[in-house]
């Protein structure tokens, strides 16, 4: 607990990814620093602590052994293919999606490394695009999972805000949320924040809002790092691109827990700072209801490789680019463009073997573990993963049957509000499955299937090699149905490139900084309308270090 009137150097609001590594290096810089957070100490590190922990490195020595050749060219081109920037706005946004191409391109493996961080030597090819050279997706593998996956990436930061705790160059004030922003002759100033009563529920789990007192601190400079709004729904709602997406999706699942709420970016708003591209938004499809949820309506993350059939809920098959793992925005569209929210895998116990995964931490205890035999066992042995596997037993969104009229009549059962034809389904199915019979396809998805199967890393451990769908042998059938999961904002406060907050008139407000989701990871939205992945632990690392090293 800190006393009623303290003075700091610097406060960081938020105590997450980028809110520790901007408490590092202001720490570094001989700053003393009030790292404040409405969660208690349980909650460290916040949403990175559940990730996966992937990161987006250019030219690295794992891609470099795997045969990929990259280059912050060809990177460059596939991140403004993406990010689609077309606002006046995003003058910012792209010079910080420059800045963190030299990054990533350059220092940011190696200043990592030297923390301790180590990365699976099979590189991940995420959000691969499935259209031209030119626009979204990555044309290489990129996501480089880290050892001890998102828990990994938040250690060498909580290791060092805790010894600066304790040499008394760093204090904690958990369980203070912060109500305004402290302002003096045009510059923020400090703080104002509710004391919340002790709470000792478990990371992710909600925790009491009892306000038991007030108080104030004053700093030269004040950190936001508060994080998106994807736990707050009804913010989501508000901020809902209709006009781009079609209309919000009736039911979606959380991809975080609700303190994930965006009060304090209404809280900065509140005292003259710009929130821009807050339209933008990045929700995958692939969502599925935890069946032993942490948070209220926790959804899991499918992280697909490329084989599983997708249907629409009215059991259309959807062409290029909506496949699995290639274009989340584009398959966003086309499943609302029915009306309804959720969609559908279709696929085999052979592809789910190979090639699910589940975005998490929690989800995946033989990375997050960094133990090379779990990962063995679990990734190379008989049947899916332990994870997977209990998903398919337990998972309300799961369906298993041994022929395909049986699995449609449960998917039938699971959403009878939406009849399917067995028929049509059938049909697309089997004229998939000739494709099949020889090496070449005009079928776009057998095409991407053998391309990823090119790449020595999805051979390996990440795709399943070409059969029909409905071949007895490589059953039985699964259906799972997908829903809209929130997860990202991407946009945000708007910065400058030392992360220095604007105002409504685009100039600088006086002691007031950002980093990490609650700027759009950098700029106020660096990634435009499109995230390749793995630019999100990416953006908190880099956008912290940039407002470390200026507030």
């Amino acid at each position: 607990m800190t006393a009623q009137g303290s003075t700091f150097d610097v406060i960081v609001v938020g105590a997450g990814l980028a809110g520790l590594v901007a408490a590092v290096e202001a720490v570094a810089r001989g700053r003393s620093v009030l790292l404040m957070d409405q969660e208690g100490v349980q909650s460290l590190g916040g949403q990175a602590f559940w990730s996966l922990g992937g990161l987006f490195m250019v030219d690295t020595p794992e891609q470099r052994r795997l045969g990929i050749r990259d280059s912050r060219d060809l990177a460059a081109q596939d991140w403004f293919g993406a990010a689609q920037f077309d606002r006046p706005e995003d003058a910012n946004p792209k010079r910080f999606a420059n800045a963190y191409l030299d990054f990533a391109s350059g220092e940011m493996r190696a200043w990592l490394h030297g923390l301790g961080m180590r990365w699976f030597p099979v590189v991940g090819w995420a959000e691969r695009g499935g259209a031209l050279a030119d626009g979204h997706g990555n044309s290489v593998p990129r996501f480089h999972v880290t050892w001890g996956t998102g828990t990994g990436v938040v250690a060498p930061f909580e290791r060092r805000v805790r010894q600066a705790q304790a040499e008394g160059a760093l204090t904690f004030a958990f369980r203070h949320r912060v109500t305004d922003l402290i302002t003096t002759q045009g510059r923020i100033t400090g703080v104002r924040a509710e004391m919340l009563a002790a709470d000792d529920a478990p990371r992710g789990q909600s925790s009491n809002r009892d306000v038991i007192g007030a108080v104030e601190f004053a700093a030269e400079s004040v950190v936001v790092t508060s994080g998106g709004i994807g736990g707050n729904h009804a913010l989501v709602r508000q901020s809902w691109p209709q006009e781009r997406l079609g209309p919000a999706p009736a039911k979606m699942v959380a991809g975080v827990p609700d303190y994930v709420d965006g009060r304090m970016q209404q809280v900065a708003q509140a005292a003259g700072a710009a929130v821009i591209n807050g339209d933008r938004m990045w929700h995958y499809c692939e969502g599925i209801a935890n069946w032993d949820p942490i948070w209220p309506n926790h959804g899991i993350r499918i992280l697909p490789g490329p084989s599983a059939m997708w249907f629409d809920a009215l059991g259309e098959r959807m062409g290029a680019p909506c496949f699995p793992g290639f274009d989340t925005l584009s398959t966003l569209k086309r499943i609302l463009r029915t009306g309804h929210g959720h969609s559908w895998f279709i696929l085999t116990q052979k592809i789910i073997e190979k090639e699910f995964a589940l975005s998490g931490s929690e989800q995946n205890p033989d990375l997050t573990a960094a133990k090379w035999g779990a990962v063995l066992k679990s990734r190379l042995g008989k049947g899916a993963p332990a994870p997977i596997e209990a998903f398919k037993s337990h998972g309300a969104d799961f369906i298993v049957r041994d022929s395909l009229p049986e699995l449609v009549a449960g998917m039938a059962q699971l959403v009878p509000e939406i009849p399917l034809d067995l028929a049509h389904i059938q049909h697309q199915i089997e004229a998939r499955d000739r494709e099949i019979d020889n090496r070449f396809s005009k079928d776009a998805q057998i095409t991407a299937i053998r391309g990823a199967r090119a790449y020595l890393g999805d051979r390996l451990i990440r795709t399943a090699k070409p059969h029909k769908i409905l071949d007895p042998s490589c059953g039985p059938l699964i259906a799972v149905r997908l829903n809209v999961l929130t997860r990202k904002s991407l946009g945000g406060l708007h910065t400058d490139l030392s992360g220095q907050v604007l105002d409504q008139a685009g100039e600088p407000i006086g002691g007031l900084f950002a980093a990490g989701e609650v700027a759009g990871f950098g700029g106020g939205g660096y990634h435009g309308y499109n995230a390749l992945e793995g630019t999100f632990l990416g953006g908190c690392l880099f956008s912290g270090r940039v407002a470390g090293r200026n507030a």
